[in-house]
């Protein structure tokens, strides 16, 4: 069997090569990262999750009417993506204060927005992927004002969708991050959604104890990241339920499993 051709390898996915034009295959890492790679770390299945979760998120997004890179998922850890010109410009959605917005404006985490909030960051993990403004992205070219027009209103569309999703599971969506890309088709260019989602770009909130279900767990120390991740994926149907049921309480769920 012929090697596959690596294209792209991040902190969380590797590219390859797809078997048509056009295409790409997207490999889901154990690997965890934060503060821009500065701490490293495993989160045992946390790729098998993620591809599982970022494949039913997307499907949902599409049956919408959101494009996306997604085709259609390979295995445990692949997914069949279209290849598309990345935008270098990471959206986060906040609709509850939280990690960096409470600590540049303090704000105390937990507190809700007055309304949804949309920033905007520079991806370079050298420099640290710092915010930008509009006009950043417009002086620099990096996209177009209707370009940034269609991301805006993706975003948004994104989070109305997302956060009905996650609280019909009890779950809170704090906040999240998506990338856009750009397919071409002769000289037009047309904006799509791309990357992942999952427990690795979004804070979520257990609704009724705020307990953390996402990277912000390996982030601070808080241990249980693999149960979290399991617990996103139990509330939204991609696994069986285990004879524990929900777990509310992840440090007690820990306890009484001797971990």
């Amino acid at each position: 069997m012929a090697r596959r051709r690596q294209i792209y390898e991040g902190k969380a996915k590797i590219l390859y090569e797809g078997p048509e034009p056009g295409t790409l295959i997207q490999y889901f890492k154990d690997d965890a990262t934060a503060f821009n790679a500065q701490k490293k770390g495993t989160i045992n299945g946390k790729g098998v999750l993620n591809n599982r979760i970022s494949e039913h998120i997307f499907t949902m997004l599409d049956a919408i009417g959101v494009p996306t890179h997604f085709i259609r998922r390979l295995n445990m850890r692949e997914q069949l993506i279209r290849q598309v010109e990345i935008v270098p410009i990471e959206v986060v959605v906040r609709n509850v204060a939280a990690g960096s917005l409470s600590k540049r404006l303090g704000i105390e985490e937990g507190v809700k927005l007055p309304r949804t909030i949309i920033e905007y960051y520079y991806k370079d993990d050298a420099l640290g992927d710092p915010m930008i403004t509009d006009e950043h992205i417009a002086a620099f070219g990096w996209a177009s004002q209707e370009e940034m027009h269609d991301i805006a209103d993706l975003a948004i569309r994104v989070n109305d969708f997302l956060s009905g999703l996650f609280a019909g599971v009890g779950i809170r969506l704090v906040d999240f991050k998506l990338e856009f890309g750009r397919i071409w088709d002769n000289d037009f260019g047309r904006i799509i959604l791309a990357d992942e989602i999952s427990p690795d770009g979004c804070r979520l909130w257990d609704i009724d104890t705020n307990e953390k279900m996402d990277k912000d767990r390996f982030r601070r120390d808080l241990g249980g990241e693999a149960e979290a991740y399991q617990e996103v994926a139990r509330r939204l149907g991609l696994l069986p339920e285990g004879e524990d049921g929900a777990v509310l309480d992840l440090d007690s769920h820990r306890k009484r499993r001797g971990k």
